[in-house]
């Protein structure tokens, strides 16, 4: 268990120092940049299809984060690697801006997965020294925009799945100091699709 505490506290230093790194973006200039972004993640950041995640209500810091990934090849994707390539930072922070000015809308869990997901949310698994989603995500899912935490909560649970079995099998590698990876690997396909059913509901 210490040493997921030790992870936990370097792993909001690290963000900590990212976020200073941001300067604030313009809500109302991003909206037009965001013009583009609206065919996969929705004109206000609710997008459609399962398979896209929401940006609505996601803190500014995080979706940064994500697209300066994007652009340097630390987070692999073909299809936002070419999106961002001509973003410059101020269009990133802009456009991340007025995506964190919207209201996400909010998904339903599965009332098969919701014991399990809840458990899991919010007390981990000690056996495993699994550490609680709540600690960084907060116990209504909205993340800890400071230290650079998403949000989960109204999150399609399909795009949560599918990262979260990016992390474990490590497809995905651009959380800070191998944090979710942690978390996540020793979890099994049944207790990730419960978490995933279970934060999409959260609010």
């Amino acid at each position: 268990m210490k040493k997921v505490v030790i992870v936990i506290v370097s792993v909001f230093i690290g963000n900590a120092s990212v976020q200073l790194a941001f300067a604030q973006g313009d809500a109302a200039v991003g909206r037009s940049k965001a013009a583009i972004c609206a065919t996969c993640h929705g004109a206000e950041g609710n997008s459609e299809l399962p398979m896209n995640p929401k940006l609505a209500g996601q803190n500014a810091t995080y979706i940064a984060k994500q697209l300066m990934d994007y652009k340097s090849g630390v987070r692999s994707n073909q299809t936002m690697s070419a999106m961002v390539l001509n973003l410059s930072e101020q269009d990133m922070q802009d456009i991340s801006a007025w995506y964190s000015s919207q209201q996400v809308t909010l998904q339903g869990a599965d009332p098969k997965f919701v014991e399990l997901g809840e458990s899991l949310y919010r007390a981990g698994n000690k056996e495993l020294a699994v550490a609680a989603c709540s600690a960084c995500h907060s116990p209504t899912g909205r993340g800890n925009a400071p230290a650079g935490f998403p949000s989960l909560g109204g999150q399609h649970a399909e795009y949560t799945l599918q990262q979260l079995k990016d992390f474990r099998a490590g497809v995905r590698q651009n959380d800070e100091s191998s944090m979710m990876r942690i978390v996540v690997e020793r979890l099994t396909d049944r207790e990730l699709e419960a978490l995933a059913s279970y934060v999409s509901g959260l609010h």
